[in-house]
C-alpha cells in the first residue's frame, strides 16, 4: 500500500517570518503602554440552519416532505420573500413595485448594461436569417430527399424573405377484386357467357379494378407558423390518375357496348387551388380570423356524414378563447367530377348547386375532453332547369332514371349537432341531423313536395391495452309513402362516412346498383345512405328513399407497432321499403339487407405514414331484402392499397 503523504501549505501561502515578528513586537509594545487592552473576541456561534418554508399539503394527497430545505433558503435570500421591495442590481436602491430582482453582489456597484445604439456601427456581422445560421455553422445537414430532417421543400427554410414552401407527394396504388350485382345491357350481353341470349336481367358480377393516383401538393406561405397562422398561403394540388376496370358484361362500363369488357382512362384533376389571407389576430394567444378563396376541402362534421368535398368556394374561419371556440362561415359551388375516379373536372362549368354553411365548435363542452359542434347548412339546387347531363361513360346522371325521370329544383336546410371526444377511457362520436325544405317535383309524382327527414349516428369505443372495441349504431329515416307529398327519406349532399369500418365495409365501399328499377344505385361508392341516386358525386339528392338501420361491432388490435388488425360485423336493414317497391313495381320487399363482415390488416414497415399497406376483405351475407333484389348469392370484395408519402 502506498503511504499517504500529508499535504503542507504552499510556500507562498505561509506568513513570512519577518512579518510575524513585526506583529508580535507591536502587541508587546502596546501591552506595556498604560490603558491598553486587547479586545475580547466574540465567542463562536453555531450557524443556524435555514428555515424551510411552510409546508402545505395537497388535498387528496399525502403530506409533502421537503427533501431539500436549502432550496427554500436560496429562494428567500437570492430572490427575496418580499415581492413588493426588491433591490435594483448595482444601485442599492429598493423598488416598490416588485419588478426588480435582488442583486447577488450589491457591493460591486455594477450598473445594468444599456441597450446598443442602433446608429453606432457594431463589431458584429449580421447573419442572413436564423434558419440558415445552423447550416452556415455546419451544425445540420440538409437534403431534399429526407422529409424528417432539415429540408427546404418541407418549409424548414424560407425560399425568400419570410416565404416558405412545403411540397407533399403521395402515390396511392389500389387493386380491387369484387363480386357485385351487375345488370345485363338492354342492347347486348357479353358473348360466350352462360347468360348470353337469356332474359335474366342480372349478369355475371365478377370485376377487377386498378386505380393509380399521383398527388402533388405545393403550398407556399408567408410567416412563422410555429407561433401564429400564416399571413398568406397559396396552395395547388393536382392529381394524375390512371384507372383500369374489367367487367364481364358489355354495356356496363360504357353506354356503347362496342367498347367491350375493359375500360382504361387517364385523367388530371385539380383538387385544391386556393389563396388564404390572414385578416387579423384578436388575442395575444393568436386567436385569429382568416379568409380562403378557391377550390378547397371542406368537411361539415367530424365523420363526413353530410358534406365532404373539394369544391369552389369562399370560407371565413377562425377561433377564439385560446382555440376553445372555432367557426366556419362558407359558400360553395359544387364542381363536376369524373365518374370513374371522383376527381374534379375543371374543364366544365361548375354545377348549379350551391351550399351555404355555418358551424361552431366548442372544445371541452359539456365535459373536458369532448368537443361539441352546431351546424347549419342550406343546399340550393337549380339543376332542374338544365338539360340532361351525361357522364364520361355516356350514362345520364341528371335527371336520374327513376320514377318520372325528371330533374328537380330543391331548397333543403340541415341543422345538426355533432360531438367527438372521450370520457376517461370511453371514446364517443355522435351526430344528429334534421333536414327540412321543399322541392318543386317529387321523384314519383312530378308534384311539389315537402322534405322532412332525419339522421343519427353514434359510435362508442373503449381501449384495453392495445385492443379497442367499437359499437356503432346508425339510423336514416326512410320515406313511408312516395306519393303523399312529404318526402321523408334522409339524404346527404355529398357523404364520405368514416364509421362502422368505413371503406373496409362492403356496403360502404361498393356501389350497388338497383337492377330492374331504373339506372340508379341503391347505395353509392364510399357511401352509407341507400338514396337511389344516379351516382353520389354527380346525381341530385333524393329524399324518396328506403332509409337505413345499422348496428355493428368492431375491433382494432395493435399487434405490433407497425401492424394493426381491424374487424367489423354490421347488420343492415332498410327503414322502409316503400320507395323500392314503387321503383321496381314489386309487391312486398323485406327490410333485411343482411350481415356485412369485413377485416383489414394495415402494415407500416417504417413505423411512420410514409409507407402504408392495407389488405382488406369483405362480404355481404344477404338477408331477405337483398335476396328479393339480387338473389341469394354472396357478394364480396378484396382490396390491396399501397400508399407512399413524401
Amino acid at each position: 500500500m502506498s503511504k499517504q503523504i500529508p499535504q503542507t501549505p504552499h510556500a507562498k501561502d505561509r506568513l513570512p517570518s519577518s512579518a510575524l515578528a513585526l506583529v508580535l513586537g507591536t502587541l508587546l509594545m502596546g501591552a506595556a503602554m498604560p490603558g491598553f487592552a486587547i479586545p475580547e473576541l466574540a465567542p463562536p456561534t453555531k450557524a443556524e440552519k435555514p428555515k424551510a418554508s411552510e409546508q402545505r399539503d395537497i388535498p387528496g394527497e399525502k403530506a409533502v416532505v421537503d427533501e431539500d430545505p436549502d432550496d427554500d433558503f436560496w429562494i428567500e435570500n437570492w430572490i427575496g420573500t418580499d415581492k413588493t421591495k426588491r433591490l435594483i442590481p448595482g444601485t442599492g436602491k429598493v423598488t416598490q413595485g416588485g419588478t426588480g430582482w435582488l442583486d447577488s453582489n450589491p457591493d460591486a456597484g455594477l450598473k445594468p448594461v444599456d441597450a446598443p445604439d442602433p446608429h453606432v456601427r457594431s463589431d458584429f456581422l449580421p447573419t442572413p436569417d436564423r434558419w440558415r445560421l445552423a447550416k452556415d455553422l455546419s451544425l445540420v445537414n440538409e437534403s431534399i430527399w429526407d422529409p424528417y430532417n432539415r429540408n427546404p421543400l418541407k418549409g424548414d427554410n424560407p425560399v425568400f424573405d419570410d416565404w416558405f414552401v412545403n411540397v407533399l407527394g403521395i402515390s396511392d396504388s389500389l387493386f380491387e377484386a369484387r363480386e357485385i350485382p351487375t345488370p345485363v345491357s338492354s342492347q347486348v350481353s357479353a358473348p360466350n357467357l352462360d347468360n348470353n341470349g337469356q332474359l335474366n336481367i342480372q349478369g355475371r358480377g365478377s370485376q377487377l379494378m386498378f386505380n393509380q393516383n399521383l398527388i402533388l401538393s405545393i403550398d407556399m406561405f408567408k410567416g412563422d407558423t410555429v407561433f401564429m397562422p400564416p399571413e398568406w398561403e397559396f396552395r395547388v394540388t393536382p392529381v394524375i390518375n390512371y384507372n383500369y376496370t374489367h367487367a364481364q358484361e358489355y354495356g356496363f362500363l360504357n353506354v356503347d357496348p362496342r367498347r367491350g369488357e375493359d375500360r382504361s382512362i387517364y385523367w388530371v384533376g385539380l383538387q385544391e387551388s386556393f389563396v388564404d389571407y390572414h385578416i387579423q389576430d384578436v388575442s395575444s394567444r393568436y386567436d385569429f380570423d382568416s379568409i380562403r378563396v378557391g377550390i378547397q376541402p371542406m368537411n361539415v362534421d367530424f365523420r363526413g356524414f353530410l358534406f365532404l368535398d373539394n369544391a369552389l368556394g369562399v370560407r371565413l374561419f377562425g377561433n377564439r378563447d385560446d382555440n376553445r371556440w372555432q367557426y366556419n362561415v362558407a359558400w360553395f359551388r359544387r364542381l363536376e367530377k369524373n365518374i370513374n375516379n371522383g376527381l374534379n373536372d375543371i374543364t366544365q362549368a361548375p354545377r348549379n348547386d350551391d351550399v351555404y354553411l355555418v358551424n361552431v365548435f366548442r372544445q371541452d363542452f359539456p365535459f373536458r375532453g369532448f368537443t361539441s359542434q352546431l351546424a347549419g347548412v342550406y343546399n340550393m339546387n337549380r339543376e332542374g332547369n338544365n338539360p340532361t347531363y351525361y357522364d364520361q361513360n355516356g350514362f345520364p346522371q341528371r335527371p336520374a332514371l327513376i320514377g318520372t325521370d325528371q330533374s328537380r329544383n330543391y331548397d333543403v336546410g340541415y341543422v345538426g349537432y355533432n360531438g367527438d371526444g372521450h370520457f376517461d377511457r370511453f371514446n364517443l362520436t355522435t351526430s344528429w341531423y334534421y333536414a327540412a325544405g321543399t322541392e318543386n317535383k317529387s321523384t314519383f309524382t312530378s308534384k311539389p313536395a315537402d322534405v322532412s327527414a332525419w339522421f343519427t349516428a353514434t359510435e362508442g369505443s373503449v381501449d384495453f391495452d392495445w385492443n379497442r372495441i367499437r359499437i356503432s349504431a346508425i339510423h336514416a329515416s326512410g320515406d313511408k309513402n312516395p306519393y303523399d307529398g312529404i318526402d321523408q327519406g334522409f339524404d346527404a349532399i355529398l357523404e364520405n362516412p368514416q364509421i362502422a369500418g368505413a371503406d373496409t365495409s362492403f356496403w360502404i365501399r361498393q356501389a350497388v346498383p338497383l337492377i330492374g328499377g331504373g339506372a340508379v344505385a341503391v347505395s353509392g361508392q364510399n357511401g352509407l345512405l341507400p338514396d337511389l341516386r344516379s351516382s353520389k358525386i354527380l346525381g341530385q339528392s333524393n329524399f324518396v328513399n328506403p332509409g337505413l338501420n345499422l348496428f355493428g361491432i368492431g375491433t382494432d388490435h395493435e399487434i405490433l407497432p407497425e401492424l394493426r388488425l381491424s374487424t367489423n360485423i354490421n347488420y343492415l336493414s332498410f327503414d322502409n321499403t316503400s320507395a323500392l317497391q314503387a321503383a321496381r313495381n314489386q309487391g312486398s320487399i323485406p327490410s333485411s339487407i343482411g350481415w356485412d363482415v369485413s377485416a383489414a390488416v394495415i402494415y407500416r414497415p417504417l413505423f411512420t405514414q410514409n409507407v402504408v399497406t392495407r389488405f382488406s376483405g369483405a362480404t355481404l351475407i344477404p338477408g331477405a331484402g337483398a335476396t328479393a333484389l339480387y338473389g341469394d348469392r354472396m357478394l364480396y370484395s378484396f382490396l390491396c392499397d399501397v400508399i407512399l408519402t413524401y
